[in-house]
């Protein structure tokens, strides 16, 4: 058996921010038309009026203040209110393999490693382009890295599940170096026109290198441990799949899109979460008060302060929970990655934990230790 670390993250920003004051005012006068459209249902009281969304109730339910996206001409024009992405030929490198590819090359770069010394390449993200061929295996045709590649979707848990995946392959040998990516054009699966949540999900990619300890030419973390569980909850859904044109369904698609129940969620989740990492922990002897930071999954603002103080038994400092979804809102697998990313910055020997938590329900841990 092999010790593995983690040598190198990356990290892909879309170009476009959208702040919540434009997000508001984009939906405001999508209600509004819709309003005056459906004015007479209305009245009879068939229907009922949209609610106008605020900046206010946004920050306050999320803790949110803008993301970044792909496109935001389409996502802020109440006639369309989703992204504008031109299709590409079969030729031509996809969207998300592009985002993964320069994600992967800063990865890469701060590991030290060359394509020719990567052995796997994992994609593990909340929605694929297309389902075949995998992305991940176009990632690697694109970046010219030998042996193999495919695809995995946890949802928001995806990249400590793929952080896992790497880790096995390198312990056990059957690599020497792994790339994990996580593309996510959250945006794409976002119902703009819906109050409860046009405001949550955001665009980004992001990377990891896990690699042998031994041949590391870099000191990066040492994964202690990593560990996964999943139970099952409609709580959070996306029914979006081929088999929709099988279905001859007509009129409300709207579950074809992310669905949630968002306060089933948070009340489910951050226990479930939070005596996970705590049981994780104690398997490896150790504790949470001994734990210098934990990069948690961006989702909620208050998910993540209320974990954290389950965990430390106090409220959590931004340096021992540090948060960057009011920048990039919910990236799904990513989030916690970016967190890891840009705070990143523990001394020799200390401990940190990535956890990643969502639909599934699902929840993965990797344990780390600065070498």
């Amino acid at each position: 058996m092999h010790q593995a670390v983690i040598t190198g993250t990356g990290l892909y920003t879309p170009p476009h921010a959208i702040s919540n004051e434009e997000l508001v005012a984009s939906f405001n006068e999508y209600a509004r038309r819709w309003n005056a459209a459906h004015a007479d249902e209305i009245a009879r009281g068939e229907l009922s009026a949209l609610a106008d969304s605020s900046v206010e109730f946004i920050e306050k339910a999320s803790g949110i203040k803008q993301r970044y996206v792909v496109d935001k001409e389409g996502i802020l024009d109440p006639e369309r209110m989703c992204p504008r992405i031109e299709p590409r030929s079969n030729e031509s490198l996809s969207v998300m393999a592009e985002m993964a590819v320069t994600a992967a090359r800063d990865a890469l770069a701060a590991a030290g490693r060359s394509v020719d010394e990567i052995d796997g390449v994992i994609c593990a993200a909340s929605n694929m382009q297309r389902a075949y061929p995998a992305m991940a295996i176009e990632v690697q045709q694109a970046l010219g890295i030998q042996g193999w590649a495919f695809d995995m979707n946890v949802a928001c848990s995806s990249a400590t599940f793929g952080i896992e995946q790497a880790a096995n392959a390198v312990k056990l040998g059957n690599a020497r170096a792994v790339l994990m990516v996580n593309p996510e054009i959250c945006s794409a699966h976002l119902e703009w026109r819906d109050r409860d949540c046009h405001f949550i999900f955001g665009d980004v990619a992001t990377a990891v290198v896990v690699e042998r300890a031994d041949l590391a030419k870099t000191a990066g973390y040492e994964v202690l441990g990593t560990r996964l569980a999943t139970v099952f909850s409609n709580n959070i859904r996306n029914n979006a799949g081929f088999l929709n044109r099988a279905e001859d369904k007509n009129g409300d698609l709207r579950d074809k899109l992310f669905v949630q129940e968002g306060r089933k969620v948070f009340k489910e989740v951050c226990p479930m979460v939070a005596e996970h990492i705590a049981s994780h922990l104690g398997s490896l002897e150790l504790h949470p008060s001994g734990v210098k930071r934990f990069w948690l999954h961006q989702a909620n603002l208050s998910m993540n302060q209320l974990i954290a103080k389950r965990l430390l038994e106090r409220e959590a400092t931004l340096e021992e929970a540090p948060v960057i979804l009011d920048r990039y809102a919910n990236t799904s697998s990513a989030g916690s990655i970016i967190a890891f990313h840009l705070h990143g910055d523990l001394a020799g020997g200390e401990l940190g934990v990535i956890s990643s938590f969502g639909a599934g329900y699902s929840v993965g841990s990797v344990v780390l230790r600065k070498r």
